[in-house]
């Protein structure tokens, strides 16, 4: 018995001890870790006191701007208030709040400590308050759709609150990364680039299969570059131009350089928001009920943390995204999806679908979700569908390209899914790195394999070498005589032929969800009989109808700028009255 006691004693002290936890507290001192985060090393700087954590310090200058750099701000002054680095992750950017526990916690053990001993220490909550707030205009998603709406009422005039579920805002706008399509641009004009708004509904309603509501696709194209000229104006111009899958022009707006046109947008958006007296937005307060009265939309109910908030308003816009990053839901539509990895952000749940639903809201194409070719499995992370677009060809396992690289997404990803082990790579060089910088991302996150030579890409990538440089040679001389006899591929621009030559391995994943909310082409939601319901308003991905039964890439970014500035105005119209 008392050798069973010595034991237990002995096992406590190195609990306490051994994991340099000293009773008496830890060992003063500022300490360094490091970790991989999403876009390059975050570094922790971590100070000591003897008996507490004082400062956490954390830098990562490659984050993404309003994901992984939102990580960075807020998750320090959370790991100080727990004592300890074992914090939740921040919602949307999972890679970065996980990398940044992992630099902390290797910080800690250069100081002797366990983190995995420090228990978090539980905030100090008081009892649930309930609060009502008043304003012209309530928005449900702080994505690109909610804060175009939001800049748009305000603008108007408008006292607004946005409430979004998660604690930074973006949603999926984030995440996109070709570019905003829109025609009879100036940045075409100037580029030479003719196109027209006919062309812009006649591809879209191709690309939808003709299942598309005409009519919101006519307000899509007819309005889009107006909305390139908004975003000029508060200081998002879109410069560059790239051709994306289904499109039968240059109509892709991008950030000059050719960087992702989502975490570019987003920042923007965001601080227009900010710097507007008449915009307050809510983080971390799911919206959980529409309020109706007398027949008409009059505000949300939502919840934070420890508020209970009544959110009373002259009129309500949905804005809360699909529902792609629910698998239960997806695939009560699609059951052939189940497995599949999503590129959405967390919070794409379909919350204000089920809430529009509930007070007798119509859907439209809820079945229609489309996947998308280019994924990278091990991090969700999805590779921008301008690759192709400037030159990029897609090779299967045995080295050999099998599709003209700009048919639509759903006929990609079909091509691909019968191809050895259902995946391809997507193969590039050196010239097309420097003319789109959103592939130094891609490099930088150890996404890619590369080599000096075309047969040294090969080994790298696994396949054959002789084979493909037959294809990368076949693909060269297709550029040169100006036709593809292989797969009719027409936009033949960009050879492969400057080293060092990249490679990244891909795979179709769950990435749009074209069904949705019913709207009109004034984004007023429409309910299962047909009629509008007053004071009610829905742009983004949260409805259906605009992309029928496959999205083109670059429409989405459409989408949410071109009717969330629809919303916004119409929703401060009827909060006038």
């Amino acid at each position: 018995m008392m050798k069973k006691l010595l034991s237990c004693i002995l096992t406590l002290a190195l609990v306490l001890c051994g994991t340099g936890v000293m009773a008496e507290g830890f060992t003063a001192g500022t300490y360094t870790g490091t970790a991989q985060g999403f876009g390059g090393e975050i570094a922790a700087t971590v100070t000591l006191s003897d008996s507490e954590i004082t400062e956490i310090s954390i830098t990562g200058d490659g984050e993404t701007a309003g994901i992984g750099s939102e990580a960075i701000k807020s998750l320090p002054g959370k790991m100080l208030e727990a004592q300890s680095p074992n914090v939740e992750a921040m919602s949307g950017a999972t890679v970065t709040s996980a990398a940044i526990v992992e630099a902390v916690t290797a910080a800690l053990k250069e100081a002797g400590v366990d983190a995995a001993a420090l228990t978090p220490k539980a905030p100090e909550t008081g009892d649930r308050t309930e609060e009502t707030i008043e304003a012209d205009v309530v928005i449900v998603g702080a994505g690109g759709a909610g804060m175009s709406a939001a800049i748009t009422a305000a603008n108007a005039g408008k006292t607004v609150v946005v409430v979004e579920k998660a604690a930074i805002a973006g949603g999926n706008t984030t995440r996109a990364t070709g570019g905003m399509n829109a025609a009879e641009t100036s940045v075409q004009k100037a580029a030479g680039v003719e196109d027209s708004v006919e062309l812009f509904v006649e591809d879209t309603m191709k690309g939808g299969k003709e299942i598309n509501d005409k009519a919101l696709v006519t307000t899509l194209a007819e309005n889009s570059a107006a909305a390139i000229d908004w975003l000029d104006s508060i200081g998002a111009p879109l410069p560059d131009l790239t051709m994306l899958g289904g499109s039968s022009a240059k109509r892709a707006h991008r950030p000059e350089g050719g960087a992702a046109v989502g975490s570019y947008l987003v920042p923007i958006l965001l601080k227009n928001c900010e710097n507007s007296d008449k915009i307050t937005i809510l983080y971390e307060t799911p919206a959980t009920q529409i309020v109706m009265k007398d027949g008409a939309a009059a505000g949300i109910k939502a919840s934070s943390a420890a508020v209970d908030y009544t959110i009373n308003a002259g009129a309500v816009v949905l804005a809360s995204g699909g529902f792609a990053a629910s698998e239960e839901m997806y695939t009560k539509y699609q059951p052939s999806l189940k497995g599949f990895v999503t590129t959405n952000a967390p919070g794409m749940t379909g919350d204000g679908i089920v809430m529009a639903e509930e007070v007798g809201a119509a859907t439209v194409d809820m079945e229609q979700i489309q996947i998308h070719p280019t994924v990278e499995q091990s991090t969700s992370a999805l590779i921008t569908e301008g690759l192709r677009g400037d030159g990029a060809i897609l090779v299967n396992a045995e080295g050999k390209r099998f599709i003209d690289e700009l048919e639509t997404r759903d006929v990609v990803s079909a091509a691909e899914l019968e191809q050895t082990g259902g995946y391809a790579f997507l193969l590039f060089d050196q010239d097309l790195r420097d003319r789109v910088s959103a592939v130094n991302s891609y490099v930088n996150k150890g996404l890619t394999v590369q080599g000096d030579t075309v047969e040294e890409l090969a080994a790298a990538m696994g396949v054959d070498a002789a084979a493909l440089k037959e294809t990368v040679d076949g693909w060269n001389a297709a550029i040169e005589a100006g036709k593809d006899e292989a797969f009719g591929r027409t936009s033949l621009e960009y050879p492969v032929v400057t080293a060092p030559f990249y490679a990244v391995k891909v795979a179709p994943g769950v990435h749009h969800t074209m069904g949705g909310v019913k709207i009109d082409p004034e984004t007023q939601v429409i309910d299962v009989n047909g009629n509008v319901i007053p004071g009610l308003y829905a742009a983004g991905e949260v409805t259906g109808g605009v992309h029928g039964a496959n999205r083109l890439g670059g429409n989405a970014v459409a989408d949410v700028i071109v009717f969330g500035r629809i919303a916004g105005e119409n929703a401060a119209a009827y909060a006038s009255k």
